[in-house]
C-alpha cells in the first residue's frame, strides 16, 4: 500500500514539475541537430488553440501546427521536448500525425500560414472578390449602381 502511495506521489510531482519548464516543438536533422523550434505553452492564452499531443494538453499558435507539418513533409524529427534548465527531454514524437490545420478548423496549405505569419487567408479568385464587392454586408443582395437608385 505504501508503495502504491509513493508511486502515485512521485507521478504527481512529476507532473507538477514539467508545468514549471519551458516545452518546444523542436525540429533536428538527422544527426540529431538544432534546426528550429517553436514555443508552446502549457495555459490558455489569446489567439492560441487547445491541442493534445501524447495526451497532454498544450495552448499552439496556428503558425506552430503549420510549422511541424511542414517539417515532418521535410522529413525532419519533429517533437515536443521540455528543459527546466537540466537539458531538453522529449516528450511526444511526430506532433504533427496528432494535429493538423484541419482540426483546427482550417483548410489552406500549411505554407501560405508559415509565410503570412501565422495569419489564416482564404483563397479566393478575382473574380469572386469583385462579386463579392458589390454585395450587402447584411445578405446577398446586390448594391444598387449610382443610375439604379
Amino acid at each position: 500500500m505504501t508503495f502504491l502511495l509513493m508511486s502515485c506521489s512521485l507521478a504527481i510531482a512529476a507532473d507538477k514539475a514539467h508545468n514549471k519548464g519551458d516545452f518546444f516543438v523542436i525540429s533536428r536533422g538527422a544527426d540529431g541537430g538544432f534546426l528550429g523550434s517553436h514555443k508552446i505553452f502549457r495555459e490558455q492564452q489569446d489567439g492560441l488553440h487547445e491541442v493534445f499531443y501524447c495526451g497532454r494538453p498544450y495552448w499552439v499558435r496556428t503558425k506552430t501546427v503549420a510549422w511541424t507539418q511542414l517539417e515532418q513533409e521535410k522529413k525532419r524529427e519533429v517533437r515536443v521536448e521540455f528543459n527546466r534548465g537540466r537539458g531538453w527531454r522529449p516528450l511526444c514524437n511526430r506532433p504533427s500525425d496528432q494535429v493538423t490545420l484541419e482540426d483546427l478548423g482550417y483548410s489552406v496549405e500549411p505554407h501560405l500560414v508559415v509565410i503570412n505569419d501565422g495569419i489564416v487567408i482564404e483563397r479566393m479568385n478575382r473574380f469572386s472578390a469583385i462579386k463579392k464587392s458589390f454585395h450587402k454586408s447584411t445578405g446577398d443582395v446586390f448594391n444598387k449602381t449610382f443610375h439604379g437608385r
